[in-house]
C-alpha cells in the first residue's frame, strides 16, 4: 500500500500545482491521483474519504469541462469571488451532509473516525465544487480542511499523505495569491 500512497501523493501534488496556475492538465492528474487514493482509503477503512474519491472523479470531469466551456459565450472560465449568497448555503449543506454521513458511517460500517472523516469529506466536496467554478475562496476552504486532515492522517500512520497535506496548505496559500492576482488582472480595482 505504500507504493499506492506514494504514487497518489505525486499525482495529487502535481494536480494542485497545475490548478494553481489554471492549467487544464490539473484535471486528468486529479482523476489519476484520486483513483489511487480510493484504493488506499478502502484499505485504511476511511470509507467516507474512499467514497469521496469517486465523487472527485465525477467532479474532476465536470471541472475539466467547466474550466474550458463554463465562461462567457461558452469560453474559458475566469477566476471570481463567490458571493455570500453562494458561500452560505454551500457551507450549510456541508454541515448537514457531514452530520448525516457521520451517523450513517457510525451505524453501518466499522469506520475508524466516522464524524471526522465525514466532516472532512463534506467540506472537501464544498471546496472542490468551488474549485470547478474558479471561486477564489476555494483555496481558503482547502487550507482549513487540510489542517485537520494532517492530524487525521498522522493518527492513521499515513505519514506520506500527512506530509502531502502540509505541502497542500502552502500550495493553497500560493493558489489563493495566484488566483487573486489573476482575478485582479481580469477585473481591475476600479472596474
Amino acid at each position: 500500500m505504500r507504493f499506492v500512497e506514494a504514487a497518489a501523493v505525486v499525482l495529487t501534488l502535481l494536480s494542485v500545482i497545475f490548478q494553481i496556475y489554471e492549467s487544464i492538465w490539473g484535471w486528468p492528474l486529479t482523476i489519476a491521483g484520486v483513483a489511487l487514493y480510493a484504493i488506499l482509503f478502502q484499505h485504511e477503512r476511511l470509507y467516507a474519504d474512499m467514497g469521496l474519491q469517486g465523487i472527485y472523479i465525477a467532479i474532476a470531469v465536470y471541472g475539466w469541462y467547466e474550466w474550458l466551456h463554463g465562461g462567457e459565450s461558452h469560453g474559458e472560465r475566469k477566476v471570481s469571488n463567490a458571493a455570500l449568497r453562494v458561500q452560505a448555503p454551500a457551507y450549510a449543506i456541508g454541515a448537514v451532509f457531514a452530520v448525516a454521513l457521520g451517523f450513517f458511517l457510525r451505524r453501518t460500517t466499522n469506520a475508524a473516525l466516522p464524524f471526522l472523516d465525514s466532516t472532512l469529506t463534506s467540506y472537501s466536496l464544498v471546496a472542490q465544487w468551488m474549485l470547478t467554478k474558479k471561486y477564489l475562496e476555494n483555496w481558503l476552504v482547502w487550507i482549513a480542511v487540510d489542517i485537520v486532515y494532517v492530524g487525521m492522517f498522522i493518527f492513521k500512520n499515513l505519514y506520506m499523505t500527512a506530509g502531502l497535506y502540509v505541502v497542500f496548505m502552502f500550495l493553497c496559500a500560493r493558489g489563493y495569491l495566484e488566483w487573486k492576482r489573476s482575478r485582479e488582472v481580469v477585473e481591475p480595482a476600479g472596474g
